[in-house]
């Protein structure tokens, strides 16, 4: 608990800080007096003046922060004097200061993301297992072992990608260009993806019967007293057969365990490249809703053949910000099909289910936590330019309606804006909360 709300705050104070600076730099840029830049909200904690007069606060509640610009000119102000106020500069710079904010989370992204593609890391190859009888896979085609070298157009080096790829498909359905490696062939063929569906946890690829082959079952840690460490078992065997099951996975190795209770089954293990043939018993023990199951004392790890991904800076910069922008218009067709009924709004997500995420990357390690920051960062982004008022993109609307018009926007029509937007942003707000608590408590 402590890791997920920490993982949270830190995420949230990078995250709108980042945001804010881009308003505060642009603001600069303009010539527009900064009154304030404050990291969290609340009553200071610390603080000091710059010599332009900016107050820079860390205040004591840590849920991002805020920049107070000069909205108004003061009093008796000469003209170089009133162009430091927001509301005197020329319609363009309020644009951009605006702007700014959402752009900057769109560059922290794509940062992060040439970050992590610069630094490298092991990745699963993107080897697929068997797909279910009667799925699009099995009409493909799709045999278990296939390497998939491109989706369409896009080469393809990990899982990670090729989940990347069908993913950003299946948000409009249709069908897909898929080039696979068989026994050093390639092999092409036309994979069909169902359309977004209603239900938010569904898996769009394994409902088309796409998956990782999870590799063959290798024993991990051995319990000096359990049936395995007696059939002389050792950590690191790697299982070749249990049972008439050759190369099982993880989930299969269980299957049979727990079906052969007091059953001697033969295994073959490989370990350090030698065939061993051994006899296993599992002994019977009974679950909590009386069922009998076979136990032989042992974990499992997985045999999955892995792939380093790693690029050179530039290459890096290029597919971070290649991916921000692949990401940040995946959010947009998801947004437009929830507005037009065609993917449930029980997709939306809200501060519990944000921080649980931020919490579960942050435990898996540093790379994970630094690509969930990238994907909220281009999140926050997106939603500030949706043309709500009360937003950033609210904001701009009313920008693009001035310069279309010549001047500004009536009073009114801002203030029935701004009503709109309190009562948008409130019902959405709601929503992703009630969301939240609907999974929490499922």
């Amino acid at each position: 608990m402590i890791t997920t709300i920490l993982s949270f705050l830190v995420a949230l104070g990078i995250l709108i800080t980042f945001h804010e600076l881009g308003h505060y730099w642009a603001a600069r840029r303009c010539g527009v007096r900064v009154l304030r830049f404050s990291v969290g909200f609340g009553k200071p904690l610390w603080r000091r003046f710059d010599k332009r007069g900016t107050e820079w606060a860390v205040a004591g509640i840590p849920l991002g922060g805020y920049v107070k610009m000069q909205e108004e000119p003061e009093p008796g102000a000469d003209t170089q004097k009133r162009l430091e106020a927001f509301s005197e500069q020329p319609v363009r710079n309020r644009f951009f200061i605006v702007a700014a904010g959402p752009m900057a989370n769109f560059i922290l992204a794509a940062l992060l993301y040439a970050a992590l593609n610069w630094v490298g890391g092991q990745e699963p190859m993107p080897i697929l297992a068997a797909p279910p009888a009667g799925t699009a896979a099995e009409q493909a085609g799709i045999q278990a072992g296939d390497r998939v070298v491109s989706i369409g157009d896009t080469p393809v080096q990990s899982w990670r990608d090729v989940r990347w790829q069908l993913l950003d498909q299946s948000v409009s359905g249709g069908s897909v260009d898929v080039v696979i490696d068989r026994f050093d062939r390639p092999f092409q063929t036309r994979l069909t993806l169902p359309g977004a569906g209603a239900d938010p946890e569904a898996d769009a690829l394994a409902a088309a019967g796409v998956s990782l082959d999870s590799g063959q079952a290798r024993i991990g840690q051995v319990r000096s007293d359990g049936a395995a460490a007696t059939a002389g078992l050792q950590s690191g065997d790697l299982i070749d057969a249990i049972g008439d099951v050759r190369e099982p996975d993880v989930r299969q190795m269980i299957d049979v365990v727990h079906a052969s209770a007091g059953q001697t089954l033969p295994l073959v293990v490989d370990r350090d490249g030698a065939k061993i043939s051994l006899s296993v018993t599992p002994l019977a023990e009974e679950t909590a809703d009386g069922q009998t199951i076979g136990l032989i004392g042992v974990s499992l790890t997985t045999d999955v053949p892995m792939v380093t991904v790693k690029h050179g800076p530039l290459d890096s910069l290029w597919l971070g910000s290649v991916r921000t922008v692949e990401t940040a218009w995946f959010s947009l067709k998801m947004l437009g099909k929830m507005v037009s009924g065609a993917v449930s709004w029980k997709n939306i997500s809200g501060p519990v289910t944000i921080a649980d995420y931020a919490g579960q990357t942050a435990k898996m390690g540093l790379a994970s936590y630094i690509a969930f920051l990238a994907l909220v960062s281009v999140s926050i982004g997106v939603l500030n330019l949706l043309p709500i008022p009360m937003l950033d993109g609210g904001h701009l609307m009313f920008y693009i309606i001035e310069i279309l018009r010549g001047k500004p926007a009536p009073a009114k029509w801002l203030e029935v804006g701004q009503r709109a937007g309190v009562v948008v942003l409130g019902g959405l707000m709601t929503l992703a909360i009630f969301n939240d608590l609907t999974r929490l408590l499922s």
